[in-house]
């Protein structure tokens, strides 16, 4: 619960005194919601904890300019996604194929091998079909499917049209039907 608005803690962030108490509680209030939307995209939880670190650095580092023109929750969402898609694109450097078969593959040998799945067979097969996905129709997917966001807000954080955000969502949507019904072979 908090117990502050956005603009009081801006107010108070600004404060040195206050800054790291602002930080602190910023971190307990939205770290797990973060850290579960990193996760979605990048399946591996070390991955996902590394993200989530750079996440709140570059929130520390930047919250002083946030011009309170979204929610601090909205911000801090955006940064995430954009730090996973960074992490994303610097894994297809080190890997010579394209973007969404090296991820894609990278990613599914992670979800085998991931100790802290704790998931049933159907949620596995169902991390699977995700991971079929080209990374923008995944992450459409996991902020619409999963995030219950709407188009729009949806269109706001990644920078897109609306209209492209409902072609990725009705896409992944025939491609993880295809793969859960046998009609799909991955890569």
């Amino acid at each position: 619960m908090n117990k502050y608005t956005d603009q009081e803690l801006l107010a108070m962030f600004i404060k040195p005194e206050k800054r790291n108490y602002v930080f602190n509680y910023i971190i307990n209030l939205y770290q797990e919601r973060i850290y579960w939307h990193i996760r979605k995209i990048l399946i591996s939880h070390e991955d996902a904890n590394d993200v989530t670190q750079n996440t709140f650095i570059k929130v520390f580092e930047n919250l002083s300019k946030f011009k309170g023109e979204s929610k601090i929750y909205t911000w801090i969402y955006k940064i995430a996604t954009n730090e996973s898609l960074s992490f994303l694109k610097k894994k297809k450097r080190y890997l010579f194929q394209t973007l969404n078969d090296a991820v894609s593959t990278s990613l599914l040998s992670n979800l085998k091998s991931e100790q802290y799945f704790d998931g049933n067979d159907a949620e596995k097969k169902l991390q699977e079909a995700i991971l079929i996905l080209p990374t923008k129709q995944r992450i459409a997917f996991n902020m619409k499917y999963f995030d219950n966001m709407k188009y729009e807000q949806i269109s706001k954080l990644l920078g897109t049209s609306v209209g492209a955000l409902k072609a990725n969502y009705h896409h992944a949507k025939s491609k993880m039907q295809e793969f859960l019904y046998g009609n799909y072979t991955f890569l």
